[in-house]
């Protein structure tokens, strides 16, 4: 794993990249069953049926796996620690899709009150093996500053 990354390493227009990660369709049922049990996650024929015309990932099995991405490439001192943010997912994940990831730091607001962290606005595309988005976040996360001595 990479150096941790404190809020002086940073830099807008910083970028992360990591993947690609293949999605299965074990892995689509598996994490539909526990985690989001639709028809057009969990069985083939009824997703031939829905809007998808095929089984498709949950929205949030690619969130899951744009987390796991995420902390791969951009090892942020403490861990990636979300406060909020918008969540898009302009296509759906297929079986056999393979996915990545690259993150763009777009503002760093260190705090005020508090000397020891900041605010770093990211946005991290998530695309399939076509180079197209299949989700998009845009989120805020704290980023500490490198402890004084």
């Amino acid at each position: 794993m990479s150096a941790r990354l404190y809020l002086e390493d940073l830099f807008i227009g910083q970028r992360f990249r990591a993947g690609p990660v293949e999605v299965t369709a074990e892995a689509i049922k598996a994490f539909a069953a526990q985690f989001d049990p639709q028809p057009f996650h969990l069985d083939e024929n009824a997703a031939r049926d829905s809007l998808f015309g095929e089984l498709v990932a949950s929205g949030w099995h690619t969130a899951a796996l744009t987390m796991r991405m995420l902390t791969e490439s951009a090892p942020f001192a403490g861990g990636v620690i979300g406060t909020g943010g918008r969540l898009e997912w302009p296509r759906p994940v297929r079986s056999g899709d393979r996915l990545a990831v690259e993150s763009e730091i777009l503002e760093i607001v260190p705090s005020r009150s508090r000397p020891d962290r900041g605010a770093v606005k990211i946005r991290t595309i998530t695309s399939n093996q076509r180079g197209e988005a299949v989700q998009i976040l845009t989120a805020r996360v704290i980023a500490f500053a490198r402890p004084k001595p």
